[in-house]
């Protein structure tokens, strides 16, 4: 019997793999390439209903550009969602990514790139390429960039810095997009 009965968990094994595999295959799969593409059958649920009683309110689409965040073509980093929009000029994103931010914020406003470095040294110490500086705030440059050696870590609380780190390939688009004069949006 028990010969019988390992056989039956590990079949069962094997099937709840096989269906995992699938269900991952056909999630990415179904995931746009671009962010500009627009899903298949627009979503036709209706409201729900929050514990409190009142109508819920609907998902906030992270890929969304913040409404607050201006026109025109723009870099547009949220302090709180701690992401970076590359926006064209008809207002669609182009790319979106996450960021690690430094210890010293801006403050949200409408700035422009004031100055740019291929590859330096971080004010933590960190080899660092495609830095893209737009803010001045406690007399720390605020600027985008990106580690060579790829990492995000947090940053020291200990120490002001001002680099919002992001992913090298990150780095290399927000570089190629953002020249001298191009305009920065902070929201909040």
């Amino acid at each position: 019997m028990a010969r019988s009965s390992s056989g039956f968990v590990a079949g069962l094994t094997a099937a709840a793999v096989v269906a995992v595999g699938v269900l991952a295959y056909q999630a990415s799969a179904s995931a746009p390439a671009d962010l500009s593409a627009k899903p298949k059958t627009p979503g036709t649920a209706a409201p729900s209903i929050s514990p409190s009683g009142g109508p819920k309110q609907p998902a906030k689409n992270p890929l969304a550009v913040p409404a607050s965040s201006g026109s025109g073509e723009r870099v547009v980093y949220a302090l709180a969602d701690r992401r970076v929009w590359l926006v064209d000029a008809k207002g669609k994103a182009t790319r979106t990514f996450s960021v690690m931010p430094s210890t010293v914020h801006p403050a949200p406003g409408a700035y422009t790139v004031t100055s740019r470095s291929g590859s330096v040294r971080g004010s933590d110490g960190v080899r660092i390429e495609h830095v893209v500086r737009f803010a001045k705030t406690e007399d720390v440059a605020i600027g985008f960039s990106a580690a060579v050696d790829g990492s995000t870590p947090t940053p020291d609380p200990s120490r002001k810095t001002g680099g919002i780190r992001m992913k090298r390939a990150d780095g290399d688009a927000l570089w190629t997009f953002a020249v001298i004069g191009a305009k920065v949006v902070v929201v909040a």
